[in-house]
């Protein structure tokens, strides 16, 4: 059965200058302020399209890998994911790298390696992404 997330973002004032907000409706777990410089420059206590990214990216990776691996008889301790997305005002995002720690008893680091790939390949995030070059550091610990 599929299923529907919302959220949904405010915005008033012109882009430089402006402020919004966005709340996760869904989940209910908050609404988050948001403006320019939290995008393209610090966050000082602010979010932006592309921290939601990065939050989005780094869930769905971990538990697509979590999955293959348990799938695969080797069910990981721990999965810890780092997503940095980068953006270029001006361009847009310009890349996507995640950075995944794990601890998978019985595993060698190169069929680790062959997992996390297909991970990055195969979860649905990374799939509303392509347009966006995705790298990856996977290493267990």
């Amino acid at each position: 059965m599929a299923t529907t997330r919302t959220a949904n973002a405010h915005w008033e004032g012109p882009l430089m200058g402006g402020k919004g907000t966005v709340s996760l409706d869904s989940s209910g777990v908050g609404s988050f302020e948001v403006n320019w410089p939290s995008r393209a420059e610090s966050p000082e206590g602010k979010t932006s399209p592309e921290e939601l990214i990065a939050a989005a990216h780094s869930t769905c990776f971990s538990m697509a890998l979590s999955h293959a691996l348990a799938g695969a008889g080797t069910p990981p301790e721990t999965v810890d994911t780092k997503a940095d997305v980068t953006f270029q005002p001006g361009e847009g995002i310009t890349g996507i790298h995640l950075t995944v720690r794990a601890k998978v008893p019985g595993l060698s680091a190169e069929d680790f390696q062959q997992a996390a790939e297909k991970a990055k390949a195969g979860c649905p995030v990374s799939k509303a992404l392509t347009g966006t070059t995705i790298t990856l550091d996977a290493a267990l610990v």
